[in-house]
């Protein structure tokens, strides 16, 4: 497929264990703990979002970097995740580590459901893409009408103190929501990384640049791309529930919205398609440059509505342009060709 690295440059790693690239992940690691420490609330929220942006494009890439199944409809998973756990926790006030594994069983089912009914009837391609988009902007209307989630006057979480960490309800100061976005973002990389070594992620990557080659090879494709959309919903709702618990507010038209799918899309595909760098290369850039932006603007005066979706319609024109594997890869490639 073309816009994907290849499979020899997405398996290869980094020499970990060489000392300039253990020294690098040591001030890299470092830097990331002590951020809370340095930085104003704003700017917290920011590396915040980066972190949660790097975590659910690594999901999205699991789907389509490494199966190669478009998804346009992946902010289905995080509005089920958000609104299974919150619901619980609103409603009978379970605890969100609890609520956190019905939630994640939920987008399971979900995606799993829309990929057999897809793939048992040979939709692939573009018509599963819209099938996507289609189940994603089902379920916004159901949502909408339906009372236990708040319908359109959506569903607010109570929050009692955010200056203390409760871990035990997820609730605390800002820091508390950037470190675990940290471990979440840690975690996607760590299982991606992981996946992309074991038999699943070359059995995906077979399907992905030719399915009927893989098929005449033995690969059931039909068990494996299910595998591939359950692991990316798992992972996806997973982010719906720190999603929820972050912002405490909840609505169908704004969780559900095609352009949240767009967001999680974005960053794997600018930073780089089936690359493990590319999610987190692509959200650093869209997050600084479309936040940066919308501030630049403001301190000049000038309000700008959709300013953020520009910057990032430009950011995509420019990396189908000159980029078209991503950022990341050629990063990479330029690294290599340093150090040679």
């Amino acid at each position: 497929m073309s816009g994907v690295a290849p499979a020899e440059e997405v398996v290869s790693a980094p020499a970990w264990t060489s000392g300039r690239a253990t020294l690098a992940l040591a001030l890299g690691g470092l830097l990331l703990l002590c951020l809370p420490l340095v930085l104003g609330s704003y700017l917290l929220s920011i590396a915040t979002l980066i972190l949660y942006l790097a975590f659910v494009g690594q999901a999205w890439n699991v789907m389509m970097g490494f199966a190669g199944q478009l998804s346009l409809g992946h902010a289905l998973y995080v509005g089920i995740g958000a609104y299974v756990s919150g619901g619980l926790f609103f409603h009978y006030g379970l605890s969100p580590w609890l609520g956190m594994w019905v939630a994640i069983a939920a987008a399971v089912a979900v995606g799993v459901g829309i990929g057999a009914l897809a793939f048992r009837f040979g939709i692939s391609g573009v018509y599963f893409a819209l099938l996507t988009i289609a189940a994603g902007e089902f379920t916004r209307v159901a949502f909408d009408h339906w009372d236990w989630v708040g319908g359109p006057a959506g569903l607010f979480l109570k929050v009692a103190q955010r200056d203390q960490v409760d871990l035990r309800d997820f609730r605390g100061p800002p820091s508390m929501y950037y470190y675990a976005a940290l471990v979440l973002a840690v975690l996607g990389f760590v299982v991606c990384r992981a996946l992309l070594r074991s038999r699943a992620g070359f059995f995906w990557q077979a399907i992905r640049e030719d399915e009927r080659a893989a098929q005449s090879l033995g690969i059931n494709s039909f068990r494996w791309k299910l595998y591939a959309i359950a692991v990316s919903a798992a992972m996806t709702g997973l982010g719906g529930v720190f999603w929820a618990f972050y912002t405490n507010s909840l609505f169908p038209e704004q969780t559900f919205n095609m352009g949240r799918s767009l967001e999680i899309m974005l960053a794997p595909i600018i930073g780089g398609i089936g690359t493990l760098g590319g999610p987190i290369v692509g959200a650093l850039v869209l997050s600084v440059l479309g936040e940066g932006s919308t501030e630049a603007l403001g301190a000049l005066g000038l309000e700008m509505p959709g300013m953020k979706q520009v910057i990032y319609g430009f950011l995509l024109l420019l990396t189908v342009l000159f980029l078209p594997q991503g950022i990341w890869p050629a990063l990479r490639r330029d690294v290599d060709h340093g150090s040679r």
